[in-house]
């Protein structure tokens, strides 16, 4: 039997994505974001409601990175998203964060948070919060590179939001083979 619990945000895994910007002043800020996800090849869509610092600053340079939170940093991470850079305009400093600049686009890459996608902004709509990038770059650090120079999601570690429970999840291990396993139902 099943149980039914309405009209929810719930999905697994929901990313936590960590969406950095610069300000005016070129300050950092970043913040935390659970609702977002690849909408195109090239495109990562995200709801993002319009008071948030981070998106004022998205539409007035064009350009934003965002990172997958990892295990290692679940402190850092979720303090960007409960605290507001429009109340504490130092927020990201508290995280003791590192940042460089994109190569790609006008926004900072965290150096603690070792995968990220650099973005240009394609649209944002205020009325559904729904903000659209579109990915000029992936970089990893090496250090989460397996022999082969691909990403290895062990050595990232990025944890998942658990809307149900209001946690934090690790991944786990590999289940299957994409593009594979099906096969032997043909």
């Amino acid at each position: 039997m099943r149980k039914n619990f309405g009209a929810k945000p719930y999905t697994y895994p929901q990313p936590v994505l960590i969406i950095a910007t610069y300000g005016e002043d070129g300050t950092v800020d970043a913040m935390n974001a659970a609702w977002g996800g690849i909408s195109e090849s090239n495109q990562i869509s995200m709801c993002l409601s319009a008071g948030h610092k981070t998106v004022k600053n998205i539409l007035k340079r064009s350009a934003f990175t965002v990172s997958m939170a990892d295990a290692r940093h679940v402190v850092e991470c979720d303090y960007v998203g409960i605290v507001s850079a429009n109340d504490v305009p130092d927020k990201f400093e508290k995280t003791g964060f590192h940042t460089i600049k994109s190569e790609f686009v006008d926004a900072p890459l965290i150096n603690e948070l070792p995968m990220a996608l650099e973005c240009r902004l394609i649209s944002y709509d205020e009325e559904s919060c729904r903000l659209v990038g579109e990915i000029m770059n992936v970089s990893a650090d090496e250090s989460i590179l397996d022999e082969q120079g691909k990403i290895d999601p062990m050595k990232l570690d990025p944890i998942t939001f658990d809307p149900v429970n209001n946690t934090y999840l690790r991944l786990g291990e590999q289940a299957g083979y994409a593009f594979k396993d099906g096969a032997k139902l043909k």
